[in-house]
């Protein structure tokens, strides 16, 4: 397998990094990035890395557009007409299968992530969809690229990606959300912010450990924590009375429905 990246920002580095470091050859990787540098950055991995697609672009079996959405359109063009035969995976986020495949002239070798940002530390977690055209071994190669950051779903809908967009896509944002209030009440009860915030964000990262760890549903981890009559007890009653969980839900399908506004968006052209 061959690899080009159309874009060189964090996530493409973070995929390269994932890859190298588990022994995924260097030489076989190259960039195409026209920030300096982004460039330079991308190189010290020991990876071709240039401004326009060269030699080493043509020679790539799997293509990866890695750009901002408003630059989808471009930097496909610039590959369109030798794209036969080779797959290509977008983590362009909200730009559609259909819409990649009319800019590429009805190529339907195509893949559509949604990764998210705890892949830049190696920890995060994407959803796939690939078109019916793309084979298992398309799969597996995408599968191969995209799990060197995390983990894998596969999806049986590619209108689910806007689901996974609003859970774990922006969830990061909910999780830091949460973090920042936990810490802000530590603090204003008397403890030093640098402690505030570690028993936070422990606090946190504990918990999901515990959850990907335990075989119990998190409803029942939850229980384990509440005892009758206490503080856990106390606090989740003010989220019950405040319906705490019915506001996520509406900020969930929020998200999920701008998601697909995006997808309107982005492929109207």
């Amino acid at each position: 397998m061959s690899i080009a990246f159309l874009g060189g920002g964090n996530m493409a580095n973070a995929l390269i990094g994932g890859l190298v470091a588990k022994g995924y050859e260097a030489r076989t990787i190259s960039v195409i990035e026209v920030s300096p540098a982004a460039r330079e950055k991308i190189a010290a991995r020991g990876v071709r890395v240039a401004t326009a697609p060269d030699a080493s672009t043509a020679k790539a079996d799997t293509l990866v557009l890695a750009v901002k959405p408003q630059d989808a359109r471009a930097a496909l063009a610039s590959i369109a007409s030798s794209v036969a035969g080779r797959l290509v995976i977008s983590i362009a986020a909200g730009v559609r299968l259909e819409a990649l495949s009319r800019w590429l002239g009805g190529h339907r070798q195509l893949v559509r992530c949604i990764p998210n940002t705890p892949a830049l530390v190696g920890a995060g977690i994407t959803g796939v969809y690939a078109l019916p055209e793309v084979d298992a071994e398309g799969k597996k190669r995408a599968e191969v690229i995209l799990s060197a950051v995390g983990e894998v779903v596969w999806l049986k809908d590619e209108r689910l990606l806007d689901t996974v967009t609003a859970v774990s896509g922006s969830g990061p944002a909910y999780v830091f959300w949460l973090i920042e209030q936990l810490a802000a009440f530590a603090e204003r009860s008397g403890i030093a912010q640098q402690d505030a915030l570690r028993l936070a964000k422990h606090c946190v990262l504990g918990s999901a450990e515990l959850a990907l760890a335990s075989s119990d549903a998190p409803a029942q981890l939850r229980k384990n924590v509440t005892s009758k009559g206490g503080t856990t007890e106390a606090a989740l009653r003010v989220f019950e009375q405040e319906k705490l969980a019915e506001r996520l839900q509406r900020a969930l399908a929020a998200a999920e429905r701008r998601g697909a506004e995006l997808g309107d968006e982005l492929g109207s052209d």
